[in-house]
């Protein structure tokens, strides 16, 4: 695809509908021609004469409307060099995944053999509902890419996931795949950790953290793109795994059990990214019922012990031409914790973040990280969604083995 390109972007029956206006305009501004395709219930939320002020074209609302085409949806499909679907209600990506066309969207889209990003945008239980992650699924074995929605708040007034991500995070997401960086990691092996460990107290209770396991699963998305095989290990997290051919996932609960399917993977690998949230400490002694609560005990004390220095242990095995990662998540004293765990712990780079305040990564989709090296000073990111890290990790990566 050309550097610049001619844009057709689809705004269907979702609240979010509005934001779709300021996502025309980003791609707009970054040099596109862009044109737009509303379906009946995006026109009840957002004004298409609005949409014809901004791109000074027709928009595609209607089968029978001509536009001074005899078969619009057939030339807007045809002109398009991509499509971007924002936001993608449930219904649209339901109609993709199985092939309808009844009105001027579906048709188009269906007509469309130019590359199509998918942006949903839903209610949290329609998201998570069976059949449109089957239809998701369908979706990316078609060749349809697909950009997550985001956790937040809700039009219902809760919060869950599926709201859409920002215009700024969906033009950066789509501008990514007009101009991919110059980064290939063909013939690499990537072993990536994600999540956070469980250490267990009984039988019910364990010892745990915050993480997501976001940052990890953005991280072998990227590598996958980049043309790497990858051998995922997570423990706890709370997004879906992802779907590709070339991410191999393995399930872990404990830091043992982390630990032995790092080292299990490590001597294939050319590049590990410790990005799990690892417990520093387990009980001493595991009960083997569960700890009942008893009526003259106000407190329970719990003797704790330290756990295997997966990163450091592993790192100190490294062959030359390996490149071992870590992450240093950090509540204070930040880039001094990160240095000294780069001093300490054998790894050739440590990506430093922040979990605390307003910035705190295990509770947002975004994250503001500093790359840490040997003999280097420290490489401030700009605040960047998630996926942005993980994009611009591969391109570091790609330039340290010489691609």
């Amino acid at each position: 695809m050309t550097d610049m390109a001619n844009i057709a972007v689809y705004i269907t029956g979702s609240i979010a509908a509005y934001k779709g206006i300021e996502v025309v305009r980003g791609l707009q501004k970054a040099g596109h021609t862009v044109r737009v395709g509303m379906t009946a219930a995006a026109t009840k939320l957002i004004s298409a004469d609005s949409l014809y002020a901004l791109t000074h074209r027709p928009v595609l609302s209607d089968l029978w409307s001509n536009h001074h085409s005899p078969v619009p949806h057939i030339e807007l499909a045809d002109w398009s060099d991509l499509a971007v679907v924002v936001p993608a209600s449930a219904d649209i990506i339901a109609k993709m995944a199985n092939g309808l066309a009844d009105d001027a969207v579906s048709t188009a889209l269906l007509a469309t053999a130019a590359p199509k990003i998918v942006v949903p945008a839903m209610n949290n239980h329609m998201w998570s509902a069976p059949a449109t992650q089957r239809n998701l699924v369908t979706l990316h074995n078609d060749g349809v890419t697909i950009m997550d929605p985001a956790n937040g708040q809700l039009a219902e007034g809760y919060a869950g996931k599926g709201r859409l991500p920002e215009p700024a995070a969906i033009i950066a997401f789509v501008t990514q795949q007009i101009q991919p960086a110059q980064v290939s990691l063909a013939g690499r092996h990537v072993l990536i950790t994600a999540g956070g460990t469980r250490e267990p107290l009984d039988p019910v209770r364990f010892i745990g953290n915050r993480s997501s396991g976001k940052m990890g699963i953005a991280l072998a998305q990227a590598a996958a793109q980049s043309g790497a095989e990858v051998d995922l290990i997570v423990g706890q997290i709370s997004v879906d795994l992802p779907v590709d051919d070339r991410i191999h996932v393995h399930h872990i609960q404990t830091t043992e059990e982390l630990l032995q399917a790092v080292q299990s993977l490590f001597n294939q690998a050319d590049v590990l990214i410790m990005a799990a949230a690892v417990a520093d400490f387990k009980p001493l002694h595991l009960a083997n019922q569960k700890i009942k609560k008893q009526a003259n005990q106000p407190e329970l004390t719990i003797q704790l012990t330290k756990t295997v220095d997966i990163l450091k242990t592993v790192a100190a095995t490294k062959r030359d031409d390996q490149l071992v990662i870590g992450f240093a998540a950090e509540t204070n004293d930040l880039l001094a914790n990160a240095d000294k765990k780069l001093q300490s712990k054998h790894a050739d780079w440590i990506i430093a973040n922040r979990v605390a305040g307003s910035h705190n990564a295990f509770a947002n989709d975004q994250d503001q990280v500093t790359i840490l090296r040997h003999g280097q000073q420290p490489d401030k990111w700009p605040l960047q969604s998630k996926q942005a890290v993980a994009q611009h990790l591969m391109q570091l990566i790609s330039q340290h083995f010489g691609k």
